[in-house]
Formats: C-alpha cells, structure tokens, sequence
C-alpha cells in the first residue's frame, strides 16, 4: 500500500498497481482527472511493478528491469522527467530506466536506491531534502552527497529523507525543526548527517515532522515532533535523536 494526501494505491497479487481517492492532479494515474471511490487500474502498469510509493499528489513505481515511473502532480519536479507538467499516466523518471532497488515519495520530492547502492534524489529542495549539498529544485535525479554507494533502503518524510546504509546506521537530510534528522540538533541539513546513536537498523519510515526506525533486535525508536505522542516514548516532547517507542 502507499498512502498520498487524498488517495490510496495499492500492488495486486500479478504486480499491477491500482489507485483511488481524489484525482483532480492525476495522481490515479489512469489517463483522466476523476476522482473514483473505487481502485482504477494504473495505465501500463499491469503487471512487474517491484515497489510503490506516494507523495502529497503524486505516486512512483519501480518496474521489473528496475525502470522509475511517476504520475501526477509535477509543480515542484517531483516526477522527475525533467518538466513541471502533470502527468495523467506513468512517465519515466529521467536517467533511471534501469537499475532501481526501490523508490520513496516525499510530499513534492522523491528518492531511489539503484543497484549499486546510490540514492539519488529529484524535485523540491527548499529544506535541503534532495540532500545534494543544495537547496536547488531538481528536475530530475541528482546524487546525494556521499552516499553513491552503500544505500539499502530509502524513506522520504514530507521535507526530509532517510537512509539505512549497509553497516545498519541511519543517515538523514532535510528539514529539521522538530529534530527529525535525529542528530542532536533543530538544525536543517542539506546534506546526509548521521542519526545519533542508532545502530542495527533494519527499516525506516518517515512522517511530516518525525522519523522512526526498527532495529535488527525488534526495537523501536523514533524521533522528532512529538505532538499528539507520536514517537511514543510515553511524553509529548519532540525528540532530536532517538528514544525507545513503548512497548
């Protein structure tokens, strides 16, 4: 499943994609802009789609031989095909036909692993969360700054992004007022910094203003705003490095 602002997608059991919710900047993907509250079928993608993610309005897919494709909403470059046009259907994402691992939505940007374990980042950069030592809006995909090589997994939040790299740390850059970088500070990073004190890490997720992890041991830890108790640690503080979820 991956979840967008309005709308929901969702992989079949043959690896065919189907979405449904609101569809006013395309993010259903099926050639039109009504909404339906019914899944509709993704246009071309049928069947081999490896991994799925949405952002606020738009939604990506890695399709078997590793290729990127988006659809939607594309003000920021968030599809990354080099334009700001929305898309009704699935469009390449510039550069990466091939070899993608995986792909994460943030609200107006995205980010891939590919197979030689790189994460490369596109669309709004205002809070650094493309994570290439700039705060310039990218079209299509840019490398983030030192992390060619060693990435498993990424995970966009709404302004920031995550990666679990192959020591099991965690590396994230972007936005960071309520300290979901996890470094130890509110400061905003438009480049990876080290999460503090987090090792072990088998998967990640970011939300709007926090980040969590879950550790090879079965632990779990999140950091950053804590309003409504979402890191639930037991408290309503915001957190700039990780603390224990309760059990």
């Amino acid at each position: 499943m991956a979840l967008g602002a309005n709308f929901s997608c969702a992989l079949t059991g043959g690896g065919g994609v189907k979405c449904w919710g609101r569809n006013g900047q395309y993010q259903l993907g099926n050639g039109s802009s009504s909404s339906s509250t019914a899944p509709e079928n993704v246009s071309g993608l049928s069947s081999g789609v490896t991994s799925l993610t949405a952002g606020a309005n738009h939604a990506c897919a890695v399709v078997s031989g590793g290729a990127a494709k988006c659809w939607g909403y594309n003000a920021y470059n968030q599809l990354g095909d080099g334009t700001t046009s929305p898309r009704s259907v699935p469009t390449p994402v510039s550069g990466l036909s091939s070899g993608v691992v995986s792909i994460s939505a943030g609200s107006y940007h995205g980010c891939a692993v590919t197979s030689s374990g790189g994460a490369k980042c596109w669309g709004y950069n205002g809070a650094g969360q493309l994570g290439d030592s700039s705060n310039s809006q990218r079209a299509s995909p840019v490398n983030v700054a030192g992390l060619t090589t060693g990435v498993l997994s990424v995970s966009s939040g709404g302004q920031h992004t995550c990666a679990v790299l192959s020591d099991r740390a965690m590396k994230c850059w972007g936005y960071n007022q309520f300290g979901q970088l996890g470094d130890g500070t509110a400061t905003t990073r438009n480049s990876p910094v080290s999460v503090l004190g987090l090792t072990n890490v088998a998967m990640a997720a970011g939300g709007a203003g926090h980040t969590c992890a879950v550790t090879s041991s079965g632990a779990a830890k999140c950091w950053g705003s804590n309003s409504e108790g979402r890191l639930g640690d037991g408290t309503g503080a915001s957190r700039s490095a990780p603390v224990n979820v309760l059990p």
